[in-house]
Parts: C-alpha cells; sequence; structure tokens
C-alpha cells in the first residue's frame, strides 16, 4: 500500500477546492479525507488549499506553509488542521552529544513551531480554531485505530509421552 498518493473524493460537493488533484502525504491524511468525506457533521473540508505565510526563524526567510486541512461543520466551527506524529510536537531531547540527529530534529521543530504560530494567527484573524491532531487525537475520534498490545509469547508445550 503506497504511503501517498491521489485522494478520490466520494462526496464532491463537500470539497473546497481542485477535487481532482487531492492528494495525501501519510497514512494518516488519507484517513482524515476518508473521515471527512463520509462525516455528515461535516460540511465543508479541503487540503492543502489554505496557504500561510510564515518566518523561519532559522533561515531568516519567508516561506509558504500548505494546511492539512480546512474543515467546517454544521455547528458552525472551522477549523485549520495540522497531522503530524506526536513526536514531532515535542522538542527534542538529546542529552549530551549534538548529533546530526539531533540537529536535523531541531530544525524540524523550530520549523514547526514557526510555521503553527503562523496558522494560530490567521485562524484567530478568520474566527476559526488551528488544531494539531496526533495519533492520539486520531485514536480518540476514532479516525485511526486503537494499536493492539502485543501478543505474548506462547508457552512452550510439553511433547505427549509415546505409548508403550
Amino acid at each position: 500500500m503506497a504511503y501517498s498518493g491521489p485522494y478520490r473524493v466520494k462526496n464532491r460537493s463537500k470539497y473546497w477546492g481542485k477535487v481532482d488533484s487531492v492528494t495525501y502525504r501519510s497514512l494518516w491524511e488519507r484517513d482524515c479525507f476518508k473521515w471527512c468525506d463520509d462525516n455528515a457533521d461535516v460540511i465543508k473540508w479541503c487540503s492543502e488549499e489554505i496557504v500561510v505565510p510564515y518566518y523561519w526563524d532559522i533561515d531568516k526567510k519567508w516561506h509558504r506553509y500548505f494546511t492539512d486541512l480546512y474543515i467546517e461543520f454544521k455547528n458552525g466551527t472551522k477549523l485549520l488542521v495540522e497531522i503530524k506524529p506526536k513526536k514531532e510536537t515535542t522538542k527534542p531531547d538529546f542529552p549530551g552529544k549534538r548529533t546530526r540527529k539531533y540537529m536535523n530534529e531541531s530544525f524540524t521543530y523550530v520549523k514547526n513551531m514557526n510555521k503553527w504560530e503562523a496558522a494560530e494567527e490567521v485562524a484567530r484573524d478568520n474566527g476559526w480554531k488551528f488544531e494539531i491532531w496526533t495519533e492520539d487525537t486520531l485514536t480518540g475520534m476514532g479516525i485511526m485505530k486503537k494499536k493492539l498490545k502485543p501478543l505474548r509469547p506462547m508457552k512452550k508445550m510439553k511433547k505427549p509421552k509415546k505409548k508403550s
């Protein structure tokens, strides 16, 4: 199964944007698209149609951030949503040496914080909310199945004694 690819929107009238070029970039995104498509409480949704300008503190330049989802609900709630693994929402903690992995994760963390700060501001200016959906959020909403606990190893069975 591909981890990214085109998403075929079922309820085309609910999609706000270029309905024939919707692309999921993770299986989590694909599951969220399906949830939006099938959810009767969602009246409008789109992916990567809302562009948020943000200033990246590392390179001191302006960039464009395409939010994962914009969702409007029947109750009037309007959301900008970012779908991310929980580990990418927290500051990296590498005691000791500053490895390449630490530096990459730190740059990613700063970039995410800059994007999300800008998204919060755009959402607030438009009367929307901004949310980050992690695996915990997706599981709680029923979008993602709960991870099953690993099975315990089977006990070794004794061989039956041969009858003489």
